[in-house]
């Protein structure tokens, strides 16, 4: 299911969005959702991360601790 969204977005950005959509033959709107879904993981990821690193119960390990116990 889709829902319409109406947003304003800097000129800059929709010459950019136009042209790749233009260049690739593919959609704008594929373009968006494409860039939302990547940037909206990307967010989540760090929003973890962060709140395990503030949290004081939270074990911390060195990389080579990590590798070790992934057996590589």
């Amino acid at each position: 299911m889709t829902v319409l969204k109406a947003f304003r977005l800097e000129k800059t950005l929709v010459n950019r969005l136009s042209k790749i959509a233009k260049d690739s033959h593919r959609s704008e709107k594929y373009y968006v959702q494409e860039a939302l879904r990547f940037y909206l993981e990307e967010y989540e990821d760090a929003r973890i991360a962060r709140e395990r690193f503030e949290n004081p119960k939270t074990e911390i390990i060195s990389s080579a601790e990590m590798r070790r116990r992934l057996g590589l």
